[in-house]
């Protein structure tokens, strides 16, 4: 909505009535409309103009007078309640769900460039595509948060989901409601627009960062580290009262898909141009980089543009990481096209990574589940990109002694990207005489237990299995996702577990006592139940899930379904050797090393021993193939695909009709499945002359015929 200073004062004036009679609430059917039109529009106008205009006119007690009759209103005539509502907004949910959904067209990364070459290289690359040799760019700031995907149908907030793997991504409509900046409704039939997706980055505002976190240290709450991180996290929280709490904000900057109610598309037609298309977002409510954005004509401008951004970037409210460069014209935009990872028409150039000096305090260790021992930098705690920063991992014994650091150093803080903090460098002239020379330990930290460091590798490891800082890593790992995705429990909840003493091992997981956890603070019957159901459907999991969660070196999800083709029970692998397992198709000589100690160790074969009488699942079901249509063919996809749902659902069609899935081009390869956007792997395929590319309809009518 574009709110003119004419229509403002309007609006305000209605206000000043409207407040003036707020306690009345004798309405019938036909005057209860007229108020609640009239409420729906202060309130929308108050909303853009505190959360996107920044500048209230109104009382936090009026506008909560207000808010409060629109609600017992439509309480008292539910018919003339609908979805673009101001108090639709606000409403608490709880979502226990986040399900997959597709965008209308992906959402691709950006290439990135770090010097004046690289965008030399990309605007003489966008003249040859186009051939035009003046091109018009519209540049403006990269905000540092997180991505979202919101669609508008018939002028209404339909969906909004985040960038998952930019193919699809979570759905989180109810979470995009509660932004303040993300408009329930707005005028797109006024530009001839049915249905539009665009795309945004979700930010929280530096200085309401800070207020969060003076009022998370007064309750004795986590410090959230950066805003870029604690927005990602609110997203997919499921009590959306997280988005408010956190100050959430949707930047929109990209029109990605715009049709007419005829389903004919707009963008390189009537909405042809970028720059253009941002500032009608604007004029319709939405929060946009307004004055932040430029045209520019050459290179020389954008560089001048990036250098002004460069230096002002920490007096901007929110986090910025570089500039993003792109072609303006969207019918130009169309000529380049997009490789299946980036677009062609646009580039971002990231700022030079922030430094900062401070001094090296001690060195502290860390054990992941692999037994891998990190060394780690306790520094003086500096501020740098937006985050406090107070340990920093050291990698390696070689990394420290590269960079010759030792113990009172003053070193040069950077964050990689903005985001890791590394030290780039020891400040020689500023060592002191005391400083002392780093010695790597001879034992783990944790269980001080015997250290080594396998030949041709840089990190040391822990050697004993009942290290407890591997089975902590080791447990959090095998409830995963991606291992025995189990639900009700995630790192927290088995860290928690840990420290009250009620859980140690992966078995103890299956014997857990559960009337002990529910006397546990936060626990109820409910979320126990849960717990309990999640670990006990767990049991039936296939089981390359179970091989995955056992954390062994080198294994994940592929190896392990690779592995389980060739066994019938977990306990097989006990009397595999090397030369056995490289036998398997996709098994090296590291991977089978890996593996033969692992299930060559007696304690690790009496835990699944352990685990095969608290019946969990050890054996191999084999499903014989729904069909031999593709007779061990291979196939690999690339692009973006449109007759699935997922990547994951393509590759089962094929095993389950007996071919093989491989995950690269070579003459191994059979079939290359193109879906939209393909890339290099289609134009190294393309010089493979055995390789037969084939679309997604051949696909499906090869296993239809």
């Amino acid at each position: 909505m574009q709110y003119s200073k004419e229509l403002q004062k309007e609006l305000e004036l209605l206000s000043n009535n409207l407040i003036a009679d707020a306690q009345k609430l004798e309405f019938n059917h036909d005057s209860a409309r007229d108020k609640i039109d009239d409420l729906k529009k202060v309130i929308h106008y108050h909303d853009w103009k505190y959360y996107v205009d920044a500048s209230a006119v109104i009382k936090d007690y009026d506008y909560d007078l207000l808010f409060k009759q629109l609600k017992q209103l439509e309480n008292k005539f539910p018919d003339l309640l609908i979805p673009d509502s101001p108090t639709q907004r606000v409403a608490r949910t709880l979502t226990s769900d986040f399900p997959n959904v597709a965008h209308s067209v992906p959402m691709l990364s950006l290439e990135n460039s770090y010097d004046e070459n690289d965008l030399n290289d990309f605007d003489k690359r966008v003249k040859e595509l186009t051939g035009n040799s003046e091109i018009v760019y519209c540049v403006e700031p990269k905000f540092d948060g997180s991505s979202i995907a919101i669609i508008y149908e018939n002028d209404i907030l339909v969906r909004a989901a985040t960038r998952g793997d930019g193919v699809s991504g979570d759905e989180i409509t109810t979470n995009a409601k509660r932004m303040r900046t993300v408009p329930l409704s707005t005028k797109f039939s006024a530009y001839g627009i049915q249905k539009v997706e665009l795309r945004g980055e979700v930010v929280i505002n530096k200085n309401t960062f800070s207020k969060i976190n003076e009022k998370r240290e007064e309750e004795g709450l986590q410090i959230l580290q950066n805003p870029r991180n604690s927005a990602a996290g609110a997203l997919r929280v499921k009590d959306s009262d997280e988005i408010v709490k956190r100050g959430l904000e949707a930047f929109i900057y990209h029109m990605a898909y715009a049709v007419d109610a005829n389903d004919n598309s707009l963008l390189g037609k009537q909405l042809n141009a970028h720059f253009e298309n941002i500032e009608i977002l604007g004029k319709l409510g939405f929060k946009i980089p307004g004055t932040e954005k430029k045209l520019c004509k050459s290179v020389p401008e954008i560089l001048a543009f990036i250098s002004e951004w460069e230096n002002k970037r920490d007096e901007y409210p929110y986090e910025i990481d570089g500039i993003v460069i792109k072609v303006n014209d969207i019918g130009l935009q169309q000529q380049c096209g997009s490789t299946s990872h980036h677009p062609r028409w646009a580039i971002a150039f990231k700022f030079k990574a922030r430094e900062v000096e401070t001094e090296l305090l001690s060195v502290n260790y860390q054990v992941g589940r692999t037994g891998a021992i990190t060394p780690v930098a306790k520094v003086v705690p500096v501020y740098i990109g937006g985050v406090t920063v107070s340990s920093i991992s050291l990698h390696n014994e070689d990394y420290i002694a590269e960079k010759d650091i030792q113990i009172s150093d003053t070193v040069v803080v950077q964050r990689a990207g903005d985001v890791i903090p590394y030290i780039d460098r020891v400040v020689l002239d500023k060592r002191k005489s005391g400083a002392v020379k780093f010695i790597f330990r001879n034992d783990c930290p944790v269980c001080h237990k015997e250290i080594y460091k396998p030949e041709g590798e840089a990190i040391y490891r822990c050697i004993n299995v009942d290290c407890p800082a591997q089975a902590e890593e080791r447990l959090i790992h095998f409830v995963s996702k991606d291992a025995m995705d189990i639900d009700g429990i995630g790192r927290e909840t088995v860290i928690e577990l840990i420290k009250k003493g009620l859980l140690k091992s992966i078995p103890q997981l299956y014997d857990l006592k559960y009337e002990k956890i529910l006397l546990l603070p936060g626990w109820q019957e409910k979320s126990v139940a849960k717990l309990k159901n999640g670990i006990t459907a767990s049991k039936t999991q296939p089981l390359w899930r179970l091989l995955n969660g056992l954390g062994i070196r080198h294994v994940g999800t592929q190896t392990a379904k690779d592995l389980v083709k060739n066994i019938s029970n977990i306990k097989d692998l006990f009397s595999f050797d090397e030369e056995k397992l490289t036998s398997i198709e996709g098994i090296g000589p590291t991977v089978a090393l890996s593996v033969t100690k692992f299930f060559h160790n007696p304690a690790n074969q009496e835990m699944l021993k352990t685990l095969e009488n608290l019946e969990v699942n050890t054996k191999n079901v084999i499903q014989a193939a729904a069909s031999n249509k593709l007779n061990n063919k291979t196939f690999l996809f690339t692009g973006s695909l449109n007759r699935f749902n997922n990547r994951d659902e393509a590759k089962e069609m094929v095993e389950n009709n007996g071919g093989k899935l491989i995950s690269s081009v070579s003459k191994n390869l059979n079939y290359l499945v193109v879906g939209e956007n393909a890339g290099s792997k289609l134009d190294k395929a393309k010089t493979i002359s055995s390789i037969e590319i084939i679309d997604e309809e051949a696909f499906l009518k090869m296993i239809e015929d």
